[in-house]
């Protein structure tokens, strides 16, 4: 199964739980898949240190456009959810940047005066995590406002198998998240127990609904804040996954670049089993 991580605002410890639940079934002896998917910033390679084996470039079509062949029908325009191009007679602009590669325009052009070309928006970069991990991350191109078909092509890197396979997410609940977590098997949620943490569970919460996938939570920094994330999981009829508590010894680990379940004995009792516990989640969605 894949399992994707994530959380409804940036720094509630979202990668640091995707690293170590990767490493804590890779000592277990499983041949872990791992996907970065928050490609604006990725980070995981930080934790992993991965041998970077394969580079790819990842592109989505955009229109070209012949204006010889063009009849000034404006149908191209008119067809466009996105504004991606502008007839103006037979003179036809196109904006790269905004089109989201549908093909719409070019269906449209009875005259055929509209054909696909291909523009960059990032590399998949693959390769190896010691121990027994695959991984892939992926690189948005400085500049690039469109992130969700880089996202797919490291998904679909990714597969299905064999082994479990975890995807970091990007933070927050925009399109990018979802090209994150669609057809994941489970979403783990991360959060903290904050009146911040709970507003941005809460929209998380809303949009993992909205695409019918099983989710759960793990609070992250337990034993500060208050109990308003506890009430809100009960209130909601949503499974507490794991608690991780405050530990000073933790955070500076992953502030050196290291996972805590090589230095902690404890973390194996905070990771160790939380892909299980993502995965029943998922099993009893399908029993159902």
């Amino acid at each position: 199964m894949n399992i994707a991580v994530a959380s409804g605002k940036g720094g509630t410890g979202k990668t640091t739980v995707a690293v170590n639940m990767a490493a804590a079934l890779a000592k277990q002896g499983e041949r872990v898949r791992f996907a970065d998917c928050d490609v604006e910033q990725p980070n995981a390679h930080l934790f992993l240190s991965p041998d970077i084996v394969s580079t790819q470039t990842v592109t989505v079509p955009v229109p070209r456009v012949d204006e010889e062949k063009c009849t000034g029908c404006g149908e191209c325009g008119r067809v466009c959810r996105f504004s991606a191009i502008l007839p103006l007679g037979t003179t036809v602009i196109t904006f790269p940047e905004m089109c989201h590669g549908c093909g719409g325009c070019m269906l449209a052009c009875v005259p055929g005066a509209i054909t696909e070309t291909t523009r960059e928006v990032g590399a998949l970069e693959s390769g190896t995590a010691a121990p027994g991990i695959a991984f892939h991350q992926g690189l948005l191109r400085v500049g690039e406002a469109m992130s969700p078909p880089l996202i797919k092509a490291v998904k679909t890197a990714l597969g299905n198998g064999p082994g479990p396979g975890i995807i970091d997410c990007p933070p927050g609940t925009s399109c990018p998240v979802v090209a994150a977590v669609e057809d994941a098997d489970a979403v783990i949620l991360v959060t903290e127990p904050t009146p911040f943490g709970l507003s941005d569970l809460s929209m998380a919460v809303e949009t993992v609904s909205a695409l019918g996938l099983p989710m759960g939570v793990v609070i992250n920094r337990a034993g500060v804040g208050d109990r308003g994330v506890y009430s809100y999981l009960e209130e909601q009829n949503i499974p507490l996954l794991q608690e991780i508590p405050y530990s000073e010894q933790a955070a500076r680990i992953c502030a050196a670049g290291g996972l805590p379940v090589d230095a902690m004995p404890e973390a194996a009792e905070w990771f160790g089993s939380l892909y299980e516990k993502a995965a029943a989640l998922a099993s009893e969605r399908v029993s159902a």
